[in-house]
């Protein structure tokens, strides 16, 4: 996909589209969202085998489809839209990635096909409690254990951490430098706890580290620049999430007041809604245009993919926001309230907002990645 989506592609899109308005209306959302595992394992279980999507970008050879980033971010962006509740960004994008761009080819050949089968849930560990997503935020350093290494302290905001079976975890090597470390949820030194969230559809968990002991992911040498690399993936795929659930947002807030009557006549018609209608559309649209050049810039390799990535996540973190604050105006206020559904997406727009970093982080990141690059 370099300007349009491909037949298949889009054929993908309208197939998942069905699916989650079938399996993830706001009612389900609602029932999931106040559960402690907060999805449906049955959705799951469909996710994976009749669709596949958690198989999406994961090599032939160890179990996957062997399919691009693109295609990853269309299946982001149509849960961000429906806000699913399920594992699918923790397990399949951020956990995948990381191995699939840090792990030996023994490694992946261990770890990737029960992933990809979502038998097992996997989840990344990499901010810590006050910390965030930046290289130079990540403090906990594994230490030498015979043979292996071992890991104290903790990590927080951990997507799906209480789901998670397997745990990769960013931490510095003990020569300096990141890299990625992965252990069994339930090993020995490990140790969670779940976190509130203002964003219920989101579960989220600080875990403990006490000598806990783990595998060093790959080459300890090239940590780095897979965290990099999975990084990039997770911003693109998360900013087409946030498209997504501005662009469903966008739609309802025109379907309610093209039908909300005032004065005789629909307040869609009304000056001030007609200016919050275009603001949400260019907005959306142009968030959307540097998610779909993110993603395109990822498969083909592209030198400025990474500042692209940035670009997008920065760009989707005020986009989604400011359709949601949009939303709930143009709602009348309702939106806020618990009965309406807007609050729902208002709340995913203010933790996606944070989550991975901030829009100042990421344009400083994709500035610092243009003048390395000069």
């Amino acid at each position: 996909m370099q300007f349009s989506f491909s037949e298949e592609q889009e054929e993908f899109r309208s197939m998942l589209r069905r699916f989650l308005e079938a399996k993830s209306p706001p009612s389900a959302v609602r029932a999931q969202m106040v559960t402690d595992q907060g999805y449906d394992p049955d959705v799951w279980a469909s996710l994976a085998g009749e669709l596949g999507v958690t198989a999406l970008h994961i090599p032939e050879e160890y179990g996957g489809a062997g399919f691009g980033v693109s295609e990853l971010a269309i299946a982001a962006e149509e849960m961000g839209r429906a806000l699913l509740c399920a594992p699918f960004f923790a397990s399949t994008v951020m956990a995948a990635t990381a191995i699939i761009n840090a792990g030996s080819d023994n490694q992946k050949r261990t770890l990737l096909p029960d992933l990809a089968s979502g038998d097992v849930i996997a989840t990344l560990a990499a901010a810590e409690p006050g910390g965030g997503w930046a290289p130079d935020q990540i403090k906990m350093t594994a230490a030498r254990s015979g043979d292996g290494y071992t890991l104290t302290g903790a990590k927080s905001y951990v997507l799906d951490g209480m789901n998670a079976g397997r745990i990769v975890v960013a931490a510095n090597a003990p020569g300096g430098g990141i890299a990625f470390f992965t252990t069994s949820a339930d090993g020995q030194g490990v140790s969670r706890t779940a976190l509130k969230s203002m964003d219920p559809t989101r579960k989220l968990a600080r875990i403990d580290f006490d000598a806990a002991p783990v595998e060093l992911l790959g080459d300890a040498a090239a940590g780095a620049e897979a965290y990099a690399k999975t990084m990039d993936v997770m911003l693109t795929c998360l900013a087409n999430e946030m498209n997504g659930g501005a662009e469903r947002l966008r739609e309802d807030s025109l379907d309610y007041v093209s039908m909300r009557m005032q004065f005789g006549r629909s307040i869609a018609s009304f000056q001030t809604t007609k200016h919050k209608a275009a603001d949400m559309l260019l907005d959306v649209e142009l968030s959307k245009a540097a998610g779909y050049s993110a993603a395109s810039a990822l498969d083909d390799d592209d030198p400025d993919a990474r500042a692209v990535a940035s670009l997008a996540k920065a760009a989707a973190s005020e986009a989604y926001f400011q359709t949601a604050v949009h939303a709930v105006q143009m709602h009348g206020g309702i939106g806020f309230t618990f009965d309406n559904d807007t609050h729902l997406w208002f709340k995913r727009a203010k933790q996606s907002e944070a989550f991975l970093g901030d829009a100042n982080l990421h344009r400083e990141r994709m500035m610092q990645h243009w003048g390395t690059e000069a």
